[in-house]
């Protein structure tokens, strides 16, 4: 996977309007009705980084959920980041889990 330079990260952000950037990584909030919420919306990511290959770092703090993307192996974000937050905003359209 090759490395995505600024003017790649900048057109594919704007699809993403509630990711944001960190560093050389993509990172969103997702907020849950409470700590089960949370579990179960991780193990549908969980789900989704099996079958991507592709695992995020997943921070749970009661019903809120962190994912922080990036392509180590490129050394930042690839087109794989940004299918995978993709992936998990689709995850997220569940009634468990708030915008």
């Amino acid at each position: 996977m090759e490395k995505l330079n600024r003017q790649q990260i900048d057109l594919n952000l704007a699809d993403l309007p509630q990711w944001s950037l960190n560093g050389d990584a993509l990172q969103r909030t997702f907020r849950c009705d409470d700590f089960n919420g949370s579990m179960v919306f991780v193990n549908r990511i969980s789900a989704l980084a099996e079958d991507m290959r592709h695992h995020p770092d997943i921070l749970i703090r009661y019903n809120k959920v962190t994912l922080t993307l990036t392509t180590h192996d490129a050394g930042g974000l690839t087109d794989r980041d940004f299918v995978f937050a993709r992936g998990a905003d689709e995850a997220s359209r569940r009634e468990d889990v708030k915008a």
